[in-house]
This record gives C-alpha cells, sequence and structure tokens, in this order.
C-alpha cells in the first residue's frame, strides 16, 4: 500500500471534499481522484462514495488502521534522520501539565531548550515524529506498574517519579476529618472533568471498574492545575491530584488509600539518546 495514495485517501475522507484535499495537499483535483482510485484498484474495493464524499464500510476499516499506519512511518523517518544527523545543539520536552514537576523544570538546561506542554495522549507521538526529543507523560497506576501508553511507534519508557495522590476538597466537606478516602465511596460524588489539568475521570472508572459514575458536574478545558484546584476549593466538584501539588496551595487535600494508586511520571524517547537530550535524560532519571 503506497503511502501517499493512503495519506490522500485520509484527507478526502476527513474534508469530505476532492476539490478540498487538492487544496490542502497542493495536488490538482484530478491527481487526488487519480490517488484515489489508484488505491482503490490496489485494495479491490471502493473506499469512498462520490456523492455525497464518504467513506464505504471498507473505507471505514481502513481509516482505523491509517492514522497508525502514517505515524509510524512518520516515526521511522524522523528515527534514521536523527540517527544520521549530529546530536542538536536545542532540545525540545514535550510534558502534559501534571508532568512539569520542580524536578523536571530545575533539571533544563540553562538555554537553548523549549518546554512545551501538550496534551497526554500528544505526547507519544510528539516523540516518536521528532518534533519533540524527549516526552514526559502521567497518569494513575498500581505501584511500580508502567503506565498503559498508546502503540504510536517503538517507544522507551522509564519510570521518573511516583507520587501519592489526594482527593482535593471544599473547605467544610463533610469528608474533609477523614484521614484517607476510598475512591469506590465517591463514584456517585460530583466532580470536575478536567482531562488536561488533572487526573482524567475515565481513569478513575477503570481504576473502579465501573463504566458510570464520577459524573462530572463541570468541565475545565485550561491545564492550569492552581485554576483546577481553585474551582475545587470554590465547591464546583472534586478532583484527584497528586499529593503535593493537591496541598501547595492551601486547600484541603486528603489522601486516597483505596484502591492503592500513585501518580506515576515516565519519561519517553526512541533511538540511542545524545547531546541535550542525553544529558537532560540522565539528571530526570537520577531524581530530584
Amino acid at each position: 500500500m503506497d503511502p501517499h495514495l493512503l495519506r490522500t485517501y485520509v484527507t478526502v475522507a476527513r474534508l469530505a471534499s476532492f476539490s478540498a484535499a487538492a487544496r490542502e495537499l497542493g495536488f490538482t483535483q484530478s491527481a487526488v481522484s487519480q490517488h484515489i482510485a489508484a488505491l482503490e484498484h490496489d485494495l479491490g474495493m471502493p473506499l469512498l462514495s462520490r456523492r455525497p464524499v464518504a467513506p464505504t464500510r471498507a473505507g471505514e476499516r481502513l481509516l482505523e488502521h491509517a492514522g497508525s499506519l502514517l505515524l509510524r512511518l512518520e516515526a521511522a523517518r524522523a528515527d534514521l534522520a536523527r540517527m544520521a544527523g549530529e546530536p542538536a545543539e536545542e532540545l525540545t520536552l514535550a510534558a502534559s501539565p501534571l508532568a512539569v514537576r520542580p524536578d523536571a523544570l530545575a533539571a533544563l538546561p540553562v538555554s537553548r531548550a523549549t518546554l512545551r506542554v501538550l496534551p497526554r495522549e500528544e505526547i507519544p507521538v510528539a516523540v516518536a515524529k521528532g518534533s519533540a526529543d524527549l516526552g514526559l507523560v502521567d497518569g494513575l497506576a498500581a505501584p511500580s506498574d508502567p503506565l498503559r501508553l498508546p502503540d504510536v511507534a517503538p517507544l522507551t519508557a522509564t519510570g521518573v517519579a511516583e507520587e501519592p495522590v489526594a482527593v482535593v476538597l471544599p473547605d467544610g466537606h463533610p469528608l474533609t476529618r477523614r484521614p484517607g478516602l476510598r475512591l469506590a465511596d465517591l463514584v456517585d460524588a460530583r466532580w470536575l472533568d478536567a482531562p488536561e489539568a488533572g487526573l482524567p475521570l475515565d481513569q478513575l472508572r477503570a481504576a473502579t471498574a465501573t463504566a458510570r459514575g464520577f459524573r462530572p458536574a463541570l468541565r475545565y478545558e485550561g491545564t492550569d492545575i492552581r485554576t483546577l484546584i481553585g474551582l475545587a476549593a470554590a465547591g464546583h466538584g472534586l478532583t484527584l491530584l497528586p499529593l503535593a501539588p493537591a496541598r501547595a496551595y492551601g486547600t484541603v487535600a486528603v489522601p486516597l488509600t483505596e484502591p492503592r494508586l500513585v501518580h506515576r511520571t515516565e519519561l519517553l524517547h526512541t533511538g540511542v539518546l545524545r547531546g541535550p537530550a542525553e544529558e537532560l535524560a540522565r539528571r530526570l532519571q537520577s531524581g530530584p
């Protein structure tokens, strides 16, 4: 399967237009039509209905594979380019918001470094495609267990930190006097849905093996942890955070005692590290 034809197909399916895809890709509309026809001939089945432009059943199934196929090709190209080139003098670290720890900030080079804060799911992709030299990604896990990361490319993941987690409560909440809380007892509570700034609610559902519960009372789409803690303190809903930042702003944070979960941060990279990336990885893995 020709990746150039596959990329054209994905673009046409996404835009639902041959002409719009031609403009985005810099081709003529005729060339786009030829690409689609060649791919359909190769696979022996129609992939798009023409009026309106929409994927067929086979086309929908191909789209399920296309993203990971194209990403792996980009990752392979980036990996080979790193092998052939000289070590970069500039460094880019991609990190999810809760992975931006004080020790990670202290480990950054004093110059020629870029810290890029991204959503969790974008960190492995950025490292695989070479737009970031290293990645820091976080999530909930059992102690010493690795995070479950998407299989976007061959990546090396190393744990660099594990912290206890706590439930952030408003002052005066009836649970504030508890020495610890069980997550199962909070399934029916009102929660803040903050997928980037906090720990996603789907991870809480997975930890308690429940498909429902943890209903969101308010959704916060930013990445600022101080704002998320402020929303919890104001009574808009509960949130689960690493214990240290949860208590850093003087809020009420009760440790989670069951199930045994930690906030885990992992360092991601691909290939053999050299130059500033190797030095930063060494600092992060050596701990605070």
